[in-house]
């Protein structure tokens, strides 16, 4: 039976088969003894994205992954780079130096900020995830073609990326052929990627996407 850790681009945590490109955490959020979440879903404002295979890591699951069989960080999924940025996390400094170096110091660029820091963009991002209590703003339709490759748009519970001026339907298994944006005319779309994520893309942070997206 699938744990309960794999992410939506909302940030609401499920369980369900499919894992998906990247790992990552908000710190302790589950029971090692059962494999469950605790009521809590963030322990800290850094939440981050991690790569699945690091050095010789080797981790349990929502086991205990800390010395004298204390629980580690929950581990959590993501399908791609793009959902987990939706969901309200950035890039790790440990296992993704390079990409966190290159996300704070376009954060910077956006805010006009000389010395940027991870926990600038973790203070501001806290206030914007949806998981988190931020509320999502409204965005019409003829606006979409302003927004950065990599946000994320939703229709109710559908959830599409925006790419190459398409959409593309988001699910825990990929994402659906893409389609024109005049296609989703008619709707109330909520813009769930945070407003501090979206500076960022527009600085140039290229996201990882998902295979399906490729095709």
């Amino acid at each position: 039976m699938p744990l309960q850790n794999r992410v939506d681009p909302f940030g609401a945590i499920h369980a369900v088969p499919e894992r998906g490109l990247f790992t990552g955490n908000r710190g302790i959020i589950h029971a090692p003894e059962t494999k469950t979440l605790l009521k809590k879903r963030w322990a800290l404002q850094a939440w981050i994205i991690c790569v699945c295979k690091f050095r010789d890591v080797r981790r349990e699951p929502m086991g205990r992954n800390r010395p004298g069989g204390k629980a580690g960080w929950t581990e959590l999924f993501f399908l791609d780079e793009v959902t987990a940025l939706a969901a309200g996390h950035r890039p790790c400094f440990f296992c993704r130096r390079e990409q966190a170096s290159d996300f704070v110091r376009r954060f910077g660029e956006a805010f006009g900020i000389a010395q940027p820091r991870a926990p600038m963009v973790d203070k501001r991002l806290h206030k914007q995830r949806l998981a988190s209590g931020g509320r999502p703003p409204i965005v019409a339709v003829d606006k979409l073609t302003e927004l950065p490759d990599g946000a994320m748009v939703a229709d109710d519970a559908k959830v599409y990326a925006v790419r190459g001026g398409k959409a593309l339907r988001w699910s825990f298994a990929g994402y659906d052929e893409p389609v024109g944006l005049d296609c989703l005319a008619g709707r109330p779309l909520s813009l769930i990627t945070p407003a501090t994520t979206l500076l960022v893309l527009r600085q140039g942070y290229e996201p990882v996407w998902h295979a399906t997206a490729e095709a």
